[in-house]
């Protein structure tokens, strides 16, 4: 008998600490390709749809690496055939499918969750199947509480239903996830709604880990991939790659993403088969077009990722599906309109000697006949059709929330007599807390007191500009604009907020308007030459990026989120001497300090430019751990390679992924 049961985990976890209270203004933290390559590859303009930030979130750094015993919350779907484990408060994650037949999970599950700086808001970890959705990286949502709860439909099936506001884009996502009986596979529909009036760029990716042995194959139904090693982006036969077949994972040399060509008629699958041909099969309606394989690679730097994100050791490979053919595009979701789709997981069973001893076209078909049997076209379709049936029912039975800017979103949103958020995804307002009390004071009483996060939206910016002559109104407006990407107007709201300090601004929003107008001035310290922007010279913007730091920093002493995004603009504009004296107050002889790893880095790096390279190897050699190094970053490697030649690179500072 099929069942939704609430219960908990126990695993090694790592504390996620606070989230940080700086708005996220700068750039995203991975950079697009340049679109030129992009067209050359024949995928068009992927230039569009990438915000200006990631405004209005904050980060999630606040976490380290000690993992402890933790209870975790589950919700349980399970039938005869399979098992599947949800983690509500960690982004709804799908963190288990076990297939009872072969007594095998299908999803790489690690005992611990260790957290790492992958993620758009940095927190991330490994292992299940997340959903991603916003723009290019790991969801906002991803290390968050979503709210959750279950849907009982009138043929008695009952659903598991995620729902959350994504405040990037501004729109409303749900996850249902039923589990018939005597069902091989799960299935999983999502729904993607845009309340506003107008398109907005759209991102989704269901990524999946898989378990990666030296005998596992990936198959799709595509004869070529867009190839993406970190630096390019080439077409290539993935079975016939730099001189390897790359569709078995362990078998590559480096880090890279498989983005299959599936064409559009085709089905659209990926599947995993292992050396008995078992492995996960990601199957879905046509709405989720492109699908991608994820390896590490064999380098050392590769397996030593794998190791930083799992502790517990046990290597893995992803696959992917996603609304586009590659995650460097976004689609246009149209104002007032909604997308959905239905995926399926299950166990394909392939037969190994076909899976595997096949040439790759004679593979794929084999995974074709399989991937029908296992649930064909039709009855996938008609499993759409049913989820769609079900989408706007009511909640029966409301399990837990997520946070409170969906209900304060809804709330603005009635007052402006705008169209509600669909039915079948409440925010009630129970799920309102301290950091939306604020905004509804703004809301219901139109006084504003100043706030430490926020929304985002011309519904706020159109409250905000009403207040005239109120400081803290204005520093938000700056915040909002800048994030949108509009730094003129950030600018000369910035100091506006300063000539008012007097009249009210508390010194923390003081010291982020010298932030914000850093960030700025660091924007446009993008110059060659020393050649001048807009009659101001390189030089000139460098100067007011560190002195604005400077100021900042003094205001805020102890914010080490601050400090450490002082110390990078500082060194990135070539003042080691100035990163120096804003490290001279820190607490380095202790070494459990928040952000101890990552500011002990930068005093290596100040160090490291000011010439002072033995001392530079003393710190290497006495160890540097920084829990949130940046996926792709490899400073350590340098420094110890420029500070410490001729000796090997320990194995810890090692992340290289080209």
């Amino acid at each position: 008998m099929a069942s939704i049961t609430v219960s908990s985990l126990r695993l090694k976890a790592a504390a996620l600490g606070p989230d940080g209270t700086l708005p996220l203004l700068g750039p995203l933290p991975e950079t697009p390709y340049d679109p030129v390559s992009g067209a050359a590859a024949g995928l068009g303009d992927i230039g569009y749809g990438y915000p200006p930030s990631l405004h209005p979130y904050t980060a999630q750094d606040g976490y380290g690496r000690t993992l402890e015993d933790r209870e975790v919350e589950a919700v349980v779907l399970e039938n005869g055939l399979l098992r599947a484990v949800f983690l509500p408060g960690w982004g709804g994650r799908l963190w288990e499918l076990f297939d009872k037949r072969s007594g095998k999970q299908l999803l790489h599950t690690p005992g611990t969750l260790q957290l790492a700086n992958f993620a758009l808001r940095n927190a991330w970890f490994a292992g299940g199947i997340e959903w991603n959705i916003g723009t290019r990286g790991h969801s906002p949502t991803t290390c968050a509480p979503l709210h959750h709860g279950i849907v009982r439909g009138p043929d008695g099936q009952e659903v598991l239903r995620f729902w959350e506001y994504e405040r990037l884009r501004g729109v409303v996502f749900q996850v249902d996830a039923w589990l018939p009986e005597d069902s091989p596979v799960l299935f999983v529909s999502v729904r993607i709604s845009n309340p506003q009036d107008h398109d907005v760029p759209m991102y989704w990716w269901s990524n999946a880990a898989v378990p990666q042995s030296p005998g596992t194959r990936v198959l799709a139904p595509a004869a070529t991939a867009y190839s993406s090693d970190y630096s390019s982006i080439t077409v290539v036969d993935p079975s016939r790659h730099e001189g390897r077949d790359c569709t078995w994972p362990a078998r590559n040399m480096h880090a890279n993403d498989f983005f299959f060509d599936v064409p559009e008629a085709a089905r659209k699958w990926v599947l995993t088969a292992d050396d008995d041909g078992d492995g996960l099969a990601m199957l879905s309606t046509d709405r989720l077009r492109g699908r991608k394989l994820f390896v590490w690679g064999t380098s050392e730097g590769g397996r030593h990722w794998q190791r930083w994100l799992t502790p517990d050791g046990g290597e893995y490979a992803e696959i992917q599906a996603g609304l586009a053919q590659t995650q460097f595009q976004h689609l246009p979701l149209p104002g007032g309109s909604s997308w959905s789709w239905t995926e399926a997981y299950g166990n394909a069973g392939l037969d190994p000697a076909r899976a595997h001893a096949a040439e790759w076209p004679a593979a794929v078909a084999h995974g074709v006949e399989r991937v029908d049997k296992l649930l064909n076209r039709a009855a996938l379709d008609e499993a759409h059709r049913a989820a769609e049936a079900r989408m706007d029912l009511p909640v029966d039975e409301i399990l837990g929330q997520g946070h409170g800017w969906g209900a304060l979103e809804a709330l603005a949103r009635q007052k402006s007599g705008l169209p509600s958020f669909p039915v079948g995804t409440p925010f009630p307002e129970s799920s309102l807390g301290a950091e939306q009390e604020p905004w509804l004071a703004l809301l219901r009483d139109g006084a504003f007191p100043g706030a430490a996060t926020q929304p985002a939206g011309p519904l706020w910016e159109e409250r905000l500009a009403a207040l005239a002559g109120d400081p803290a109104a204005v520093i938000h407006r700056a915040f909002m604009a800048h994030g949108a990407g509009r730094v003129d107007e950030a600018r000369a709201l910035y100091l506006e907020a300063l000539d008012q300090a007097t009249a009210g601004l508390t010194v923390r929003d003081t010291a982020l308007a010298h932030r914000g107008l850093a960030l700025i001035a660091r924007g446009r310290a993008v110059v060659v030459d020393g050649s001048d922007v807009d009659d101001v010279s390189g030089e000139e913007v460098r100067r007011e990026t560190v002195a604005r730091y400077r100021t900042a920093c003094a205001l805020l002493p102890d914010d080490r989120r601050l400090l450490a995004e002082a110390l990078e603009a500082v060194l990135e504009a070539g003042e080691p001497e100035e990163a120096l004296a804003l490290l001279s107050g820190v607490p380095f002889e202790e070494p459990t300090a928040f952000f101890h790893g990552r500011l002990l880095l930068l005093r290596a790096r100040t160090l490291h430019a000011l010439g002072r390279t033995q001392e530079v190897a003393e710190l290497l050699k006495a160890g540097i751990e920084v829990p949130d190094l940046r996926e792709g970053v490899n400073v350590l490697r340098e420094l110890w390679e420029s500070a410490v030649p001729g000796e090997p690179l320990p194995v810890e500072y090692d992340f290289t992924m080209t």
